[in-house]
Order: C-alpha cells, then structure tokens, then sequence
C-alpha cells in the first residue's frame, strides 16, 4: 500500500478553498492519510515555493503521534507546533500577494520511526529538518493553489 495524503477540504492540484487562507478564517484544513508504514510519529511541513523571496514556510507540526491518521480542519493541540515564517507557531494560510497569480502550497507530511524530535515547542523548520534526518521511513505530499486577487 502506498502511504498517501489527501483532505476532504481540497483535491490535490486543486484551489485551496478561502476559509483555509489569510482571507478567511485562516484555519487549518482537514487531512488525512493512509498506507502507513509502521511510523512512530509524523511530521507536516506546509510551504509556499513561488513566494516572491523564496520558499514561505506556513505550517511546521512535528510529533504527531504514530497512532493518528487524520488532523481535523482547524484542529490544535496534536503535535508540537514550530515557529512558520510568519513568525508565530502553528498554521499560517496562504496569502500570497495581490495580482501575481496562483501560488502552490505544498504539504508534506514524513513519517519517522522514532516518537519524538526531541525538541521545544517552536522549533524553527530548520531544526526539525535536521532532527528528521535519518529518521524518515516514507513521505506524502499534497499540492493546493491559492490566488488573491
């Protein structure tokens, strides 16, 4: 079985729907995913490569407890939230700026086989990458687009 990620909010490749977005509610959208294989704990990482200073990183939760299969839209409290680019933890949605066309918001979610980084709520993406290394059993990505006009 291949370990997949997918959300009832949006389809992959689809528009992320405004209440998920900094023109909404800006509330985290429901995911789920299946095909694990044997993971201790998981890791989702959410960013934006099309931001116009480099790759915009919105969502970083690590240890995720291995027994979950599903964050329910604008659910908190599960995990450890890291610090996002837009400098305060946990999910930050899509905004791109005005008039400058669709961006691609990519979540990837990494599943580990150790239960925890072992580190501090907000941890900065860079440190949780780092503690990932040599820890990823598989990985699940789901792409959504955004656009303000």
């Amino acid at each position: 079985m291949t370990f997949t990620l997918t959300s009832s909010s949006f389809a992959d490749g689809a528009a992320i729907p405004q209440q998920f977005t900094c023109d909404g509610a800006d509330r985290s959208p429901q995911l789920s995913w299946s095909g694990v294989p044997g993971a201790a704990s998981f890791v989702l990482i959410m960013d934006d490569p099309d931001a116009p200073g480099g790759t915009f990183t919105h969502w970083v939760l690590y240890d995720i407890p291995g027994t979950r299969t599903e964050l329910v839209e604008g659910e908190t409290g599960v995990g450890l939230a890291g610090g996002n680019d837009f400098r305060r933890r946990g999910y930050g949605g899509p905004c791109p700026p005005r008039g400058r066309g669709a961006h691609r918001y990519f979540f990837r979610l990494a599943a580990l086989d150790v239960a925890s980084l072992g580190l501090p709520a907000s941890a900065a993406r860079r440190d949780v990458e780092a503690a990932m290394r040599g820890h990823v059993v598989a990985t699940a990505t789901l792409m959504g687009r955004y656009e303000r006009r």
